[in-house]
């Protein structure tokens, strides 16, 4: 009988302990996440960081951490959403200001000077002493300053949808003008056709 007891008290041992293994946390697929990316594994790390956020959409850590694996694959638009998520979920400043930095990097990167200095003055917000960022944010004033084409590029862009703004209400100026100008010919010529009917009486 002591026998029998054993042995379904080590089964049920077993399946409790199986049952925990296969039931992984966010937490151990950050860690896993985590030696992928020490180890420059950035696709699995990628995989990791998501399956942890599909356990817990709230983690701000695995969403900054699939961020920073989107950014080392070149994925620069996905991480900035990444990091975007990640700064408005985390509470730890620290940890807000680096989602900035990394934003701003990026913008650097793309030479989007005016963002950058944007997403560093934020992060310095969050984090004064970070003298990296206080560097890249003197870095891009002064790129901005000696670039003049990158202001130029950004106020040609504003130009350009104001004069395409422009262009569409003249385009519905001159429709609205073509079918008034429809409607009174054919106004012109139903009544010469009255009159011609009248003449041939």
């Amino acid at each position: 009988m002591k026998y029998i007891h054993y042995i379904i008290v080590t089964v049920a041992m077993l399946l409790v302990g199986t049952a925990q293994v296969g039931a992984q946390t966010d937490r151990n697929l950050i860690r896993q996440g985590n030696r992928a990316f020490k180890s420059q594994k950035w696709a699995v790390a990628e995989t990791q960081y998501r399956k942890a956020i599909s356990k817990n959409q709230k983690n701000p850590q695995a969403i900054y951490n699939l961020g920073c694996a989107l950014m080392a694959q070149q994925k620069d638009s996905m991480a900035i959403q990444q990091f975007t998520n990640a700064a408005q979920l985390e509470t730890n400043r620290l940890r807000r200001a680096a989602s900035y930095h990394n934003m701003g990097v990026i913008m650097q990167n793309h030479r989007e000077y005016a963002q950058a200095i944007e997403y560093y003055k934020m992060a310095l917000r969050c984090n004064p002493q970070d003298n990296e960022t206080r560097y890249n944010l003197a870095l891009c004033k002064k790129l901005l300053k000696n670039n003049p084409q990158n202001k130029d590029k950004n106020k040609n862009n504003k130009d350009k949808n104001k004069d395409k703004n422009k262009k569409d209400q003249n385009k519905d100026k001159n429709k609205d003008n073509k079918d008034k100008n429809d409607d009174k010919n054919k106004n012109d010529k139903n009544k010469n056709k009255h009159k011609k009917n009248k003449n041939r009486k």
